[in-house]
């Protein structure tokens, strides 16, 4: 493990010119006071590494100085397929792996080549999470992580939405995906693969037994089916609705994708008001209540009575808080609308 970070040390140095000890700390993922024992310990070994003192100061390579030492492991090379994704390839638990595997990427590079990749970092770069949203905790990732890797049965007490709440589950994790933020687990649950989301997840144990990979899994494939079905299958109800035009376009930006793409869909002709009807699909009666009051006073619930009648007691409420404004009058007395 020493080694390895005493070449990425190197590797560092060589790349990126001089460093402090605290950007190498950063970088490596140590500490200083470890970064002040590599730094002894690769002059020890006859590395011309030198320590500029002073505010601008910091570790130097001797100029011209370069190693060949680049070669990469191979949990160095299947991170590089993280490699634009540096937040999640940490969660994984494989951030300094990942360092490794660039820095010996970019000895190995000729000069301009080398140069090229910086340029493309400095104007490409992937924010995976949705905005408004902190992140969900996983604690369990980079066990499950390895779990993965090694192709091992996990132990794992999950929290569901329906009852029992808590279950327990031994599964075959068979790959992880990241949508919008959140992590989720493909795993084999028996025969079936289920996709669990890994912020849920209690509990996990990393068992000794392993299993048997299925040949023709593809993770991609796999996620793409579940998630098409989980969409086609959450909206189980519909509303009908009488919004303005203006209503059907705000949709866009407050409601699902799916439920803005349907709405649209469905919406008739626009009456010389600028009201339209539409059909609007809809969790259950309480989720549609949430969603339908972002609209404010541009919707009016026609379908279920159950979801009139929630959107009408909403509004008799806010008008109850917000009395309605008071306007002057021409002889100065004020009178409300």
């Amino acid at each position: 493990m020493r080694a390895s970070r005493l070449v990425s040390l190197l590797l560092l140095l060589q790349a990126r010119g001089r460093m402090t000890a605290q950007e190498i700390a950063d970088a490596l993922e140590v500490s200083v006071r470890t970064v002040y024992r590599d730094v002894e310990a690769l002059g020890a070994a006859g590395v011309p590494v030198y320590a500029d003192r002073g505010p601008a100061g910091g570790y130097r390579l001797l100029g011209g100085y370069r190693t060949r030492l680049t070669g990469m492991t191979s949990d160095e090379a299947a991170a590089l397929f993280l490699a634009g994704v540096p937040g999640p390839a940490a969660e994984l638990g494989l951030g300094a792996v990942l360092t490794a595997a660039e820095l010996k990427l970019r000895a190995a590079l000729p000069a301009g080549l080398a140069d090229e990749g910086d340029r493309i970092r400095q104007r490409f770069h992937l924010d995976a999470p949705g905005w408004f949203r902190d992140p969900e905790p996983t604690p369990h990732l980079s066990a499950l992580a390895e779990a993965i890797w090694a192709d091992r049965l996990i132990e794992v007490r999950y929290r569901r939405w329906k009852r029992p709440r808590e279950v327990s589950r031994v599964l075959a994790p068979l790959g992880v995906v990241l949508k919008a933020g959140r992590w989720y687990l493909a795993a084999r649950a028996g025969e079936q693969v289920r996709t669990y989301r890994v912020g849920a997840i209690l509990a996990l144990t990393v068992l000794d037994e392993r299993f048997d990979r299925p040949a023709d899994f593809d993770l991609a494939a796999s996620w793409r089916e579940w998630a098409d079905r989980y969409e086609r299958g959450v909206y189980r109800d519909e509303a009908r609705v009488r919004v303005t035009t203006a209503a059907l376009e705000f949709m866009t930006y407050v409601f699902p994708p799916a439920m803005s793409r349907a709405a649209r869909a469905a919406a008739g002709e626009p009456d010389a008001h600028g009201w339209l009807h539409t059909t609007v699909p809809i969790e259950s009666v309480r989720h549609g209540h949430t969603e339908l009051l972002k609209l404010g006073a541009q919707v009016e619930v026609l379908a279920p009575a159950e979801l009139r009648q929630l959107m009408a007691a909403s509004a008799h409420a806010m008008a109850a808080i917000y009395p309605p404004p008071a306007y002057p009058t021409a002889g100065g007395a004020s009178v409300t609308r």
